[in-house]
């Protein structure tokens, strides 16, 4: 349990990736025992805030990061390209496991999901796909996830959840497809941002490894 009087750091910093600089929105206190990397293809949303918050008041330190430069998010290409979200998101949780020294996990959405599923690195406890597209993650970085992972679906979005099951089909790891009812791809609706939230509290606590430090970040 964090303690009332824990000083927590809310920070805004460019993290680089290559040659671009991505806006990262840091939340530690020195009491959480893991970060969690929540990242987007495109731009963060209010449900992206209402999750970090939910996860802050479980425990967890928290860092929003858009993969996309804003001149890039209008580009079907580069929102679709894996292989780049997969390097910056990489570079990024890199660069955040050396200045923490804590385990992290990743929640991302849309085509980020499937550049978290190819940005396995040292450090990683698990990953949560939240209305994402792990189906646009190869079947060989799929078949290489070794951390537990979560995929969180709409009902309604019935292709994408039709893909989504079929890309499982490749993963040797822990691995759980959750469907939520009278949910769209975007899982948006009465209820559901607070279910998705609470779905991936409960994932990623039962799988938090123990360490004995908090953060110290430079």
């Amino acid at each position: 349990m964090r303690s009332q009087d824990c000083t927590r750091l809310q920070d805004i910093r460019p993290v680089l990736t290559g040659h671009v600089r991505l806006t990262a929105r840091l939340s530690l206190t020195d009491a959480d025992r893991a970060v969690v990397v929540l990242a987007s293809g495109g731009r963060s949303t209010e449900d992206d805030r209402y999750l970090a918050q939910v996860l802050r008041r479980a425990g967890f330190g928290t860092m929003v990061t858009d993969l996309l430069a804003e001149d890039e998010v209008s580009s079907p290409h580069d929102v679709f390209d894996v292989p780049l979200l997969a390097g910056r998101l990489r570079r990024a949780a890199t660069w955040l496991h050396s200045r923490t020294g804590l385990p992290y996990a990743y929640v991302a959405a849309d085509t980020a999901a499937a550049a978290a599923l190819e940005a396995v690195a040292p450090g990683l406890f698990a990953i949560v796909s939240r209305g994402g597209r792990p189906d646009l993650a190869s079947p060989a970085a799929l078949a290489a996830v070794r951390v537990p992972t979560l995929i969180v679906a709409g009902a309604l979005d019935t292709r994408v959840l039709g893909r989504s099951r079929l890309a499982v089909d490749w993963m040797r790891c822990e691995h759980r497809i959750v469907v939520v009812p009278c949910a769209t791809h975007l899982l948006s609706g009465p209820s559901v941002p607070a279910a998705v939230a609470d779905l991936t509290r409960e994932w990623l606590s039962a799988r938090l490894p123990q360490t004995t430090s908090g953060p110290s970040l430079a």
